[in-house]
């Protein structure tokens, strides 16, 4: 956490997960994933443009972390595997002004005490963009976290998911649980666009 001022943002974009290990290498990756990469590129430029907070969201465990037992023992993003690192189509951006990354250990970005300080300083967000992986856990569960958040707080702040940037790894076998996740963020007021071609 390197920015001292927070307030003065009004928008966040937050991509979530898009690391080696559900991209490139590992038990839960797949390369499909990398095709919403070029829209996510596009939507990084314009938050760059417009002065927003981006945050980058990286899943990092243990061996020991309880989250692969509840997931088959399917072990995934090891810290010092290398699968815990943005893929370096956006590696790039990783580093640079307004930006910010988080490790977390659950599929939810809201249960990081670092982001939870992070949306709590940040008093003048108006709207956050999310894009990412996978779209039936992770995404999911972080987005419908935040707007319960934002409710509790009473903070009026639009939630924006870009449908066009965001997948899951297996996601033809998936389908099922990609289209219940997107009804249940649309049932929490958040909201799924694409870009008009």
């Amino acid at each position: 956490m390197k920015i001292k001022n927070l307030e003065m943002y009004e928008g966040m974009l937050i991509i979530v997960d898009m690391v080696n290990g559900f991209v490139k290498k590992g038990d839960l990756a797949d390369p499909k994933i990398g095709e919403i990469v070029p829209r996510q590129i596009e939507l990084i430029k314009e938050a760059k443009e417009q002065g927003n907070l981006i945050v980058f969201i990286k899943d990092t465990h243990e061996e020991s972390s309880v989250e692969h037992k509840r997931f088959g023992g399917a072990l995934h993003c090891i810290r010092g595997t290398g699968e815990e690192l943005v893929i370096d189509e956006l590696k790039q951006f990783e580093n640079q002004k307004d930006t910010v990354s988080i490790e977390k250990n659950s599929t939810s970005f809201m249960e990081t005490p670092d982001f939870r300080n992070l949306i709590q300083d940040s008093s003048n967000i108006r709207k956050v963009d999310v894009v990412g992986c996978c779209t039936d856990i992770c995404v999911a569960n972080g987005t419908m976290g935040l707007a319960n958040y934002l409710n509790q707080w009473n903070r009026d702040v639009e939630i924006i998911v870009h449908e066009d940037a965001i997948a899951t790894f297996a996601e033809e076998e998936r389908q099922n649980y990609v289209d219940a996740a997107k009804l249940l963020m649309k049932q929490q007021g958040i909201q799924l666009v694409k870009k008009i071609k």
